[in-house]
């Protein structure tokens, strides 16, 4: 119960926290006279006292509260709720004009979304797959509350803490071998950003200011701003738009989708042949190791990765992995760059970093690309400083997501997750409009032959079936937290089987 005593200020107060907090008994009385005043003023108290009797009452249950009216002051809040939302929030790939629909989320703990209407849902997507160790986690809620107490933040110019170096300590542990120094930011595409910037001006410190074009391979997606947009697919990417104020970089044919890496094509040769030839203007490469996400959730060989990093030394070209999906334990390894044994000269990370509590990114570079960088005398700055970079709370928070999972058995709980995603998604495959089924460390995919007519009724299939995914263009995937149980899992494939069921016609036996 909420007591609020005073002014008409406060009742209004009274008002609005009731609106907001209908569940909750509300009381507002009048400022209490001083002593001086005629005793009729005090009568008015043995009405508030009456009335604070009844709702202790109401909370025991020894009389009948008004439910009705509870229900009806809840649904209001919803009502308002979801109105801004819809007329004011703009939402990730979304219209303003003719929004999609949204599902309200109360709170989330482990594996499960609560959502305002009481449904619990299994999250499937681990929250654009950064959410690792699930939902609340002790760990994680324990070193932000410790550096919140210290500090949220403190600029990075000039100043350094003890969260920044703890965590490059961290980072440098277990990143692939070579890479030595840590740039910190704001988000993924920030640090992709960051590594195009460190490419360029490498081979500008090196007079080499030609060597200007970043290669990539199509089917890749490394972030929304700009300098990542232009190293998007060009043609079946999201940011097809802008593709007159992008820088124009230079495009191969996409790696071979493969999951049998035993045997079969690995598709470097349109990578070679560009380089072959392009090489003098390139600057670096930068491609999505043995997984390439938003593009298509397509998995390859990593020979390509092998003879890619060979082929990089021979032309004198940097090699930027993007591991922001791929990073901390998704793909069975730690990095997905171990798959091939190789180390980029950059690498940048993001998602799960902060374990989905913050946002944060970083791009790590060799000690070659940061002299290099820094040009002959060492004195050349790298231009590029964001507002937030090295935030205390965020590498607090980052710190103890990585010591939580090196601590825990992160690759066998992934290993199991790929195996029970093999079992409970290959069967279908049988599906007439089912083109290919995937499966790598904590990753499921099903791809359909042509995308749906209404992808926004699949989704709501799936809430119904209570579990939350988000399918895009032909694909239907799953990318669940680590902590998964093995009951959660399988509502996650037989929700997509049952999707399927309904919307997707089965081949004949």
């Amino acid at each position: 119960m909420i007591l609020f005593v005073g002014s008409e200020g406060q009742h209004s107060n009274a008002v609005a926290v009731q609106r907001a907090l209908p569940e909750v008994p509300v009381v507002s009385i009048p400022q209490v006279p001083p002593l001086s005043e005629p005793l009729t003023n005090w009568v008015a108290l043995k009405d508030v006292a009456d009335g604070m009797s009844q709702v202790l009452r109401v909370m025991k249950g020894e009389i009948p509260g008004d439910e009705e009216h509870l229900q009806g002051a809840k649904q209001e809040v919803q009502v308002e709720h979801l109105q801004i939302d819809q007329n004011h929030l703009w939402h990730p790939y979304t219209s303003m004009v003719k929004p999609g629909r949204v599902w309200s989320v109360r709170s989330a703990e482990g594996c499960l979304i609560q959502l305002e209407d009481g449904r619990r849902l299994v999250d499937g997507m681990a929250s654009w797959w950064c959410a690792i160790h699930g939902y609340n986690v002790p760990e994680l809620n324990a070193a932000a509350a410790n550096q919140l107490g210290q500090m949220s933040h403190v600029m990075f110019g000039g100043l350094t803490h003890r969260p920044a170096t703890l965590l490059a300590k961290q980072l440098l542990d277990c990143a692939p071998e070579g890479l030595t120094q840590v740039f910190l930011c704001d988000s993924g595409s920030v640090s992709v950003e960051v590594a195009l910037k460190m490419s360029l001006q490498y081979w500008a410190m090196k007079g080499k200011p030609s060597k200007c074009r970043i290669a990539t391979v199509q089917r890749g997606y490394h972030g929304d701003t700009f300098g990542a947009m232009s190293v998007c697919d060009p043609v079946r990417g999201m940011h097809t738009l802008f593709k007159g104020a992008l820088a124009q970089q230079l495009f191969a044919e996409p790696p071979e989708l493969s999951t049998d890496w035993s045997t079969g094509d690995d598709g470097f040769s349109s990578m070679e042949s560009l380089l072959k030839e392009r090489h003098q203007e390139v600057a670096a490469v930068i491609i999505e190791p043995v997984v390439q996400g938003a593009g298509g959730m397509r998995i390859y060989n990593p020979s390509y990765l092998q003879k890619l990093r060979k082929l990089c030394d021979e032309l004198d070209v940097l090699l930027i992995f993007d591991e922001i999906a791929t990073g901390f334990g998704r793909t069975g390894k730690l990095f997905a760059a171990e798959h091939a044994q190789v180390s980029p000269d950059i690498m940048c990370i993001g998602k799960a970093l902060t374990g989905g509590y913050c946002t944060l990114g970083a791009a790590i570079a060799s000690e070659k690309v940061s002299h290099g960088v820094s040009g002959p005398d060492g004195r050349q700055p790298l231009m590029h400083g964001p507002t937030f970079m090295g935030n205390p709370l965020a590498c607090s928070i980052a710190a103890a997501s990585i010591q939580l999972l090196l601590d825990g058995p992160w690759h066998s709980r992934v290993k199991s997750i790929e195996e029970q995603l093999v079992r409970e998604l290959r069967p279908l495959a049988a599906y007439a409009e089912v083109e290919d089924v995937r499966v790598l460390g904590a990753i499921g995919v099903v791809e359909l032959k042509t995308a749906p007519a209404e992808p926004q009724k699949l989704q709501a299939a799936l809430v119904d079936q209570g579990v939350w995914l988000r399918p895009f263009g032909r694909t239907i995937y799953t990318m669940p937290p680590f902590v998964i149980s093995s009951e959660e899992l399988s509502r996650i494939s037989g929700a997509i089987a049952s999707v399927l069921d309904a919307h997707i016609p089965r081949s004949a036996e």
